[in-house]
Formats: structure tokens, C-alpha cells, sequence
């Protein structure tokens, strides 16, 4: 779900090819929920699948969205959600029930011949088989990949603030909580998106946040951002503090200062509490000892992964996975005459 908070939050659109040469860090399960939710059936709501019953709809997205990042010349690495903090127990719960009954919806809609898209992508749900599968095609693209010990948007800012990397990539803006320099929204959705229960298109494309410009505009310190998100709701306090949504937030946050007299002036309903989460934001579990290393992909590992076990398009894999290549040795030609020409 991610913290609510983008009417406050100052951002500016970019162009896809502004991204060029950056590297940029994106939180794996974040994107690949959105590819479960947007690649399906749109009367039906039925995700790709291959000939096996094993769906593949973010296998779809994971390699022909990513091959277009490459073409512009970005260089990704995914970055996967390790084991959540304890008092997230309760929030995991909460999704299971509301996917349960998104299922229910989706079932009814299909018996009553209506449309069932919504119900559809309210139930997706992330196995540990289709996170091995993403891993494996991403080695097969030669694409790094982190694995974090906790959570997924964390370790991307982490990755951000040593310089390792560009940006950090989500929709949601928790990354802009954990302190992120900079956060690129869209990376994987740009293009023409279908407005829900609508036949109206709108361009979507990259949207740029940067923090230290967001902590100026709203005048607040890194801390006091983290106490905002904390008010308003995060993946760990659902909703937030009931009547308070970002600009009350923004106004109490500057108005106390400190977590201690902030809580002082609000009703907290939560059984976790508000210290462990803000606790939790400033100091998560980290990988420190990580390696980014593109390498070129792998023609025969791909079109054997992705044709002959997952039943994808022969003709169309080889063709962008001959454009992955070219495009991987252009940029290993470029980087060697970089380092010739110092």
C-alpha cells in the first residue's frame, strides 16, 4: 500500500530518456505486483498463464518492461523484501482477508457474466515460486539482484544514500520516508494507461522526487517526515490515526516537533507502537556486503526459461533478446572507451 501522502509531496514529471545511463534500484516485489495486477484478461481478470496452469504475468512484465529500461540505456538492479519486521503480522493478516474477499467478488462477477478486472487484481497474490522465477529470469538477463534482509524499499534507499546507486524505483513513497535521495516514480507503468471503468486513456510517465527538496518545501526534518508518514499510515499502521490525513499531519508534526509531544496530541489505536515504527524507519536491517554486476544475457538460457517452459512468443523473445545483447555490448563498448580515453 505504501504511505498516503502525495498531495503534499513535491515531484516533477521527467521523460524515460532522462534516466539514461542512471542506475537505478527497484523494489522488486512492489513492481512485480503491478505487473500481477495490470497483464490479465481485462473482461475476466485471468492473469497469463502457460500451458501448465503456472501463471506468468510477471514474468511478462519483468522481461519486456525491463528490456525497454535497458534500451534507454538504464541500468536496474531488483532489489527483493526479506523477512518482515514482527509487527507487521497484523497488517499481512488484514491484505490475506481482503484478498479473500476480492476473490469472492471476482467468483460472483464471473458467475454473473460482469465485469471482474478489479476484483482480480485486489486478489493477486506473490508466491515464493513466482520470486524464484523472477530471480532466475533476471540472471538469465544479467540483471543483478539484492536480496534484503528486510524490507525491499529500505534496502533501495540504503543503496541510494552510499551513492551505489541513481535512484531508488516504487510507486509507493515509503522510500521517501527511509530517506531515499531520490525516488522515481512510474518506471515500469510508463506509457498509455486505461482510466478503471473508463475508455479513456491518460500518458503516464516518470515522475521525479527528490528528498532534500521535499524536507525544504515542508520544512521539516528527516525524523519529522518519518513521524508525518507515521500519522497519516504506513505498511505497519494501516489508515493511520483516525482524522488525520497529510496536511493535519504536516501541521502537527511542525507545531510539536518530537514523536513523544506529537503522540501527546493525538489518540493512538494501534497495538504496535508508534516508537517501534519510527524506531524501525530510522535503524532497518540492511545488507551492506552487496555486488552490482551487469552481464550479458543469455540467449540460449532465455529463450529455453521463457519459450520452452513458460510457453512465450519464439519469434518476439528472439528479437528483444537480440536487442538486449546489442544494446549490452554498446554499452560495454562505451564504458571501454571511457576508461581508454582517462
Amino acid at each position: 500500500m505504501g504511505v498516503q501522502i502525495s498531495n503534499i509531496i513535491p515531484s516533477k514529471e521527467i521523460e524515460l530518456t532522462d534516466l539514461t545511463g542512471k542506475r537505478i534500484a527497484i523494489d522488486a516485489l512492489n513492481t512485480l505486483f503491478q505487473f500481477l495486477a495490470i497483464i490479465r484478461d481485462r473482461m475476466t481478470g485471468e492473469p497469463l498463464k502457460d500451458s501448465k496452469g503456472r501463471i506468468t504475468s510477471h514474468l511478462s512484465g519483468l522481461f519486456y518492461r525491463t528490456s525497454n529500461l535497458i534500451e534507454v540505456g538504464i541500468k536496474p538492479i531488483f532489489v527483493f523484501d526479506g523477512k518482515p519486521p514482527e509487527f507487521k503480522r497484523e497488517t499481512l493478516k488484514e491484505r490475506e482477508a481482503v484478498k479473500k474477499e476480492a476473490e469472492r467478488k471476482w467468483e460472483e462477477a464471473l458467475e454473473k457474466g460482469e465485469p471482474a478486472m478489479k476484483y482480480a487484481q485486489a486478489s493477486s497474490r506473490m508466491t515464493d515460486e513466482m520470486i524464484e522465477s523472477s530471480k532466475e529470469l533476471l540472471d538469465y538477463m544479467g540483471i543483478p539482484h539484492v536480496q534484503a534482509p528486510s524490507e525491499g524499499e529500505m534496502q533501495c534507499a540504503f543503496m541510494c544514500k552510499n551513492g551505489d546507486v541513481w535512484a531508488s524505483g516504487s510507486q509507493d513513497y515509503d522510500s521517501i520516508l527511509d530517506g531515499s535521495p531520490k525516488l522515481v516514480r512510474n518506471l515500469s507503468i510508463t506509457g498509455k494507461k486505461k482510466l478503471p471503468g473508463k475508455e479513456v486513456y491518460i500518458e503516464v510517465k516518470p515522475e521525479l522526487i527528490e528528498y532534500n527538496k521535499v524536507l525544504s518545501e515542508l520544512g521539516v526534518t528527516n525524523e519529522q517526515l518519518v513521524i508525518l508518514g507515521i500519522l497519516v499510515g504506513t505498511d505497519y499502521n494501516p489508515n493511520g490515526v483516525k482524522g488525520i490525513g497529510p496536511k493535519t499531519a504536516l501541521k502537527l508534526v511542525k507545531e510539536h516537533k518530537t514523536l513523544e509531544k506529537v503522540l501527546e496530541n493525538v489518540k493512538w489505536t494501534f497495538d504496535v507502537s508508534a516508537e517501534e515504527i519510527y524506531d524501525f524507519f530510522l535503524n532497518p536491517p540492511l545488507m551492506e556486503d552487496y555486488k552490482l554486476e551487469w552481464k550479458e544475457p543469455d540467449k540460449n538460457k532465455l529463450m529455453k526459461f521463457m519459450v520452452d517452459e513458460h510457453d512465450f512468443s519464439h519469434e518476439r523473445m528472439e528479437k528483444v533478446i537480440d536487442k538486449m545483447q546489442e544494446n549490452y555490448n554498446k554499452s560495454k563498448q562505451s564504458s571501454l572507451k571511457g576508461w581508454i580515453s582517462r
